[in-house]
């Protein structure tokens, strides 16, 4: 039920970010990857969907995450909404384009 809300915010995100899906579970610090990680999280989270539903998805696309590390980028995005209204633009143009 929840993956397919996953796989559009995948999609969404991908395409914001410019790059593709497998980019996004490859270990990388590189910081726009990095970023749309954090996006897709706080987008599921706020969803809502449980944290060990992400954990799940993403392990299944290959890219494993620890629960900590997944509140961290959900934490990260909530203080970019706060001082960028690009970045809350951006979240409810995909919120809106993932709706099931």
């Amino acid at each position: 039920m929840k993956l397919d809300v996953f796989n559009n915010y995948v999609a969404e995100v991908c395409n914001r970010f410019a790059i593709d899906e497998e980019t996004l579970f490859v270990k990388s610090k590189r910081r726009d990857i990095v970023d749309a990680r954090h996006l897709l999280y706080y987008l599921c989270y706020t969803r809502p969907m449980r944290i060990v539903y992400i954990q799940e998805y993403m392990a299944d696309r290959g890219y494993t995450i620890n629960h900590s590390s997944v509140i961290h980028g959900i934490s990260i995005v909530d203080g970019k909404l706060d001082t960028d209204n690009d970045y809350v633009e951006t979240v409810k143009d995909i919120q809106k384009c993932s709706i099931l």
